[in-house]
């Protein structure tokens, strides 16, 4: 829903972690978020949210006052669980508004 979020409570670094039912194939990431400084996603096949390995890490450019939106093509890999790790923001407190995953 675009009236809801996920905020952080103000230290980093900050997690969310998507499962999904199965392993999937993904090929695209896309986030949309609000004061992020720099963000790392990582993934996981496993049948419980271990072991992951980090896909990408990237600095995200400041939008004052709107939401940023970042696509993160990956060559296609598979997970059942995704982590977004918001390792350092522009302000205390950042917000995630929608992630989305593309593929199979």
């Amino acid at each position: 829903s675009s009236k809801t979020f996920w905020t952080t409570t103000g230290m980093f670094p900050q997690e969310l972690i998507i499962g999904f039912p199965k392993c999937v194939k993904i090929s695209k990431v896309a986030i949309q978020c609000y004061l992020v400084r720099t963000l790392r996603i990582e993934r996981s096949t496993s049948k419980d949210p271990v072991g992951f390995e980090q896909c990408i890490e990237k600095d995200l450019q400041h939008r004052e006052g709107q939401l940023q939106m970042e696509e993160f093509p990956l060559p296609e890999f598979q997970a059942t669980y995704l982590r977004f790790i918001i390792k350092s923001a522009f302000d205390h407190f950042v917000s995630v508004h929608r992630v989305m995953a593309e593929g199979t």
